[in-house]
């Protein structure tokens, strides 16, 4: 009898501890199903936004670390990434030349696009605007305040996290740019010249107060012909800078023609423009830029 009543604790006791993993079980994905799920175009906007939603939402995004965001081919697996997102983040300004066809496979996936309301920079023809506005720290501001109000819009539990990470994060957009105020300055005046393949610094070189030039104005144009190269070429021998650079997601083979050619050196710590770097201190924005900076003011100053 004795044994029949423990074996009947026992037996009460398993059940509730089934029931009670149960329970748990259920809990952790009713959890995990209201996480956002969010995508963006290319690596440095899920940086961003993962800023602003911490632990609120799954980032991910569509064109790999090391290639650029301008001509990207969407495969079958973009298509359902988005498709199964609760927003889509892009850059615009043009940068996403391949959004169309994307969404055209896409459900009602709403996209969202985080140049809108900045001051933008016309390219050299007067009416193509440059996508590049993430260059400009003061413009991811205006990246900030435009993934502030979607997250807020689709999920307004978080609003209170999400104004706080905001907040902190404009915080540390405030102090990059002030470090880089700081470090332009020790860039001598006949030397504040950055050549790239890309034009991507237009938008910072416009706020830090040096020239850009690069092999060619967009990936998306035509890129590296003898005229373009002969025209860096020559405007080398005419500024007697110390360095070119080299992107991270661009071939290097025309910069290395233009190295050849004028006998200017390219330095060797890797620009990121269009990705952040895959690992190390460069792997998110603000890491990027401050990476980007050591680097231009390092090769400038010599």
């Amino acid at each position: 009898m004795f044994r029949k009543k423990i074996f009947s604790m026992i037996s009460v006791i398993t059940l509730a501890s089934i029931l009670l993993v149960g329970c748990n079980t259920g809990e952790d994905e009713a959890t995990e199903s209201e996480e956002l799920q969010v995508t963006t175009s290319f690596s440095v906007i899920a940086d961003i936004v993962e800023q602003v939603a911490g632990e609120r939402a799954n980032v991910d995004y569509v064109v790999p670390i090391g290639e650029e965001p301008h001509e990207h081919e969407p495969v079958p697996s973009d298509f359902q990434k988005v498709t199964d997102s609760d927003v889509f983040f892009v850059n615009g300004l043009g940068l996403e030349e391949w959004l169309e066809s994307l969404m055209d496979n896409v459900t009602d996936t709403p996209v969202v696009e985080l140049s809108k309301g900045i001051d933008t920079i016309k390219l050299a023809d007067g009416e193509t605007d440059d996508p590049h506005a993430w260059l400009d720290p003061n413009n991811v501001n205006t990246f900030v305040d435009n993934i502030l109000a979607e997250l807020i819009e689709i999920d307004p539990d978080g609003e209170d996290v999400y104004r706080e990470n905001a907040e902190n994060y404009k915080q540390e957009l405030a102090n990059l740019d002030e470090m880089i105020q700081e470090k332009v300055e020790q860039v001598p005046e006949e030397n504040r010249l950055i050549v790239l393949s890309e034009d991507a610094f237009i938008y910072f070189g416009a706020a830090y107060g040096l020239e850009t030039e690069g092999i060619w104005e967009l990936n998306a144009h035509e890129e590296g012909t003898p005229q373009q190269i002969a025209r860096v070429v020559d405007l080398l021998g005419e500024r007697d800078i110390p360095y070119v650079f080299l992107e991270s997601t661009i071939n290097p083979v025309h910069m290395e023609t233009v190295s050849s050619d004028s006998g200017v050196p390219i330095y060797d710590m890797t620009i990121f423009t269009d990705a952040v770097a895959e690992e190390g201190d460069a792997s998110n924005y603000i890491g990027m830029m401050e990476h980007n900076v050591e680097a231009i003011v390092s090769a400038l100053s010599e």
